[in-house]
């Protein structure tokens, strides 16, 4: 029953199978750049790059990690939002044969210290506001270079200028030290390197290491290909329509990421399209970015679209240059679907928003919604060359269809495994009877008879009350069709006679007012339309929820704030 490209029958448009090139990340990106080197392949803050340019970049970037000391094998923490550097820091690396290993620039100390032990990095990259950071972290973990670079590196000469007297001058000074290199100098050290610093890099050879966490678990570092990458931005290309020459893509989503670095920059790149990169998202500055770039192709997780349904940036803007909305990163629920193309249709876009699902461990996506073919509550279809099944969960026994089961899937961009982790990658990564590597996603789905996949949540994330499974998403996408509710999330509250029981806090819409009133009339609607056994022992109006760095609502932080008021823990 494991299936691939179902869609074949009455999705001609969609080849079966794809030819993946047996080079490296940063080949694809040249080939690109000689096909189309006169169009843009950036945009940051109002300053086009053409794809002449970031070849440059890129060349003179590869140079300098060379004569810094970089070799073939070695790791290097890029710490950095997205900023050209970081994309010339990403290619560069791999034009050498390193290993870009991507963490967020808003990370803590502690995790900064984590990542730099965990690749055992000797040189790393970030911007001069989060120096401080990366001073302490040093402390703990010293490495042989650290280099410092600026937002307004990268800005055209009139906002240069305009960036070192207004936001530059309130950055404090980086103190002169032997293991601290500014851009500038590091660029200019790799004037000399004329040869031998080029890689030879093939398909299969280790290339990225991203780290997964956030909602769930202990972070782990995911060592990804060459070929996962360049798998994914041919299959999303041509699963999407989207990496068309000249388009236009907001890159809003992080580069530390998969979603933000495999879908709103590898792909883009290796289509000869153009990634308009946003540094600091805040939703009104997206709105604007919307309003003056009119993007062909916008992507994000669902809270950002839900952001967005709130935001008066946008009013009476019309939407007919989009091409594609995806979702992606977490469950997109049905309500909020519902919303946000009414949104797109109030605005005269010509798409309705695309969900799509996969997890860091296939770089992101690996299933999409068909752009013509929608079923509620469906995640869509496989990529080319991907196949999927559901199985019991922690073995290799499938299900029938329309059963529920841990979705399990193989195909190209299936990573490598977890960095300095055997027992788990064995656990995750596993040869089955047919003899393909599966991966065990640990997320719960189902597949209808029609092929269509359909997510429901993290196992983990199950509530177990009295006996019954309870699923968070489902009660979330029920309570949020409430008309005062703009969003919601289910915990589970370790309770000593049920195992468990649901709590539920709530994000009420504007003009919408906290009160026992409004609170009783919620708990009535959920009466009607969640079973007895699943319906809340409690609800809590918040104005916000909490979010992981890509924004994800961050559940599990509730859980802990809820459980600590009980004295209990939890895992």
């Amino acid at each position: 029953m494991a299936l691939k490209a179902p869609w074949l029958k009455n999705y001609g448009d969609i080849p079966f199978e794809l030819d993946y090139p047996d080079y490296s990340m940063c080949d694809a990106i040249y080939q690109a750049a000689d096909t189309y080197p006169s169009y843009t392949s950036l945009i940051y803050m109002g300053r086009k790059i053409p794809y002449t340019i970031l070849k440059e970049k890129i060349e003179e970037t590869a140079k300098a990690f060379y004569a810094l000391g970089v070799r073939k094998g070695d790791r290097v923490t890029v710490c950095l939002p997205n900023v050209p550097q970081t994309v010339y820091c990403f290619y560069a690396l791999n034009r050498i044969g390193a290993l870009a290993s991507m963490v967020h620039p808003l990370s803590a100390v502690g995790e900064i210290v984590f990542y730099l032990k965990e690749t055992e990095s000797r040189f790393a990259i970030t911007l001069d506001p989060f120096f401080d950071k990366f001073d302490e972290a040093l402390k703990q973990y010293p490495i042989d270079k650290l280099i410092i670079t600026s937002a307004g590196e990268e800005l055209n000469p009139v906002k240069k200028l305009g960036y070192k007297l207004t936001t530059g001058r309130k950055i404090k000074k980086v103190p002169p030290r032997e293991d601290i290199i500014n851009w500038k100098d590091f660029i200019n050290g790799g004037k000399d390197v004329k040869t031998g610093y080029v890689a030879d890099m093939k398909g299969k050879d280790a290339a990225v290491i991203l780290f997964s966490g956030g909602t769930t678990g202990k972070t782990k570092g995911i060592l990804l290909s060459n070929l996962n990458f360049n798998a994914l931005g041919l299959q999303t290309a041509t699963m999407s329509s989207y990496a068309v020459p000249g388009k236009r893509m907001l890159a809003a989503m992080p580069m530390f990421h998969g979603f933000g670095l495999g879908v709103c920059i590898h792909t883009a790149l290796m289509g000869g399209g153009v990634s308009i990169l946003v540094p600091r998202f805040t939703v009104k500055e997206y709105a604007q970015l919307i309003k003056k770039t009119k993007p062909n192709f916008i992507a994000g997780v669902p809270t950002l679209f839900e952001a967005i349904t709130r935001c008066d940036g946008l009013d009476n803007v019309k939407l007919d240059f989009l091409k594609g909305v995806f979702s992606g990163g977490d469950s997109l629920s049905i309500e909020l679907k519902k919303k946000f193309d009414k949104f797109l249709d109030d605005h005269g876009s010509p798409v309705h928003i695309r969900e799509g699902y996969g997890t860091t461990e296939c770089v992101t996506a690996s299933c999409l919604t068909p752009y013509h073919m929608y079923r509620e509550g469906s995640i869509g279809f496989p990529y080319p060359d991907t196949y999927y099944k559901i199985c019991i969960p922690g073995t290799d026994e499938e299900v029938p269809y329309g059963t529920e089961g841990e979705i399990c899937l193989s195909g190209p961009s299936v990573m490598i495994g977890y960095l300095n982790n055997p027992e788990e990658t064995a656990n995750t990564l596993r040869t089955h009877g047919d003899g393909r590597i599966w991966l065990h996603t640990g997320d719960l789905g189902l597949m209808d008879e029609d092929g269509f996949i359909y997510f429901k949540q993290r196992i983990k994330r199950m509530i177990i009350t009295s006996g019954y499974n309870v699923y968070p998403s489902q009660i979330e996408n029920i309570i949020d069709a409430h008309e005062a509710v703009q969003m919601s999330c289910a915990i589970g509250v370790k309770d000593p006679y049920k195992m468990q029981k649901v709590k539920v806090f709530v994000v009420l819409k504007k003009g919408f007012t906290p009160s026992e009133e409004l609170k009783t009339d919620i708990f009535n609607y959920c009466k009607k339309h969640i079973a007895k056994y699943a319906l809340p022992y409690e609800i809590e109006f918040r104005t916000e929820l909490p979010k992981t760095l890509v924004g994800k609502i961050a559940y599990t932080v509730l859980e802990k704030e809820e459980n600590a008021k009980h004295g209990t823990t939890v895992a």
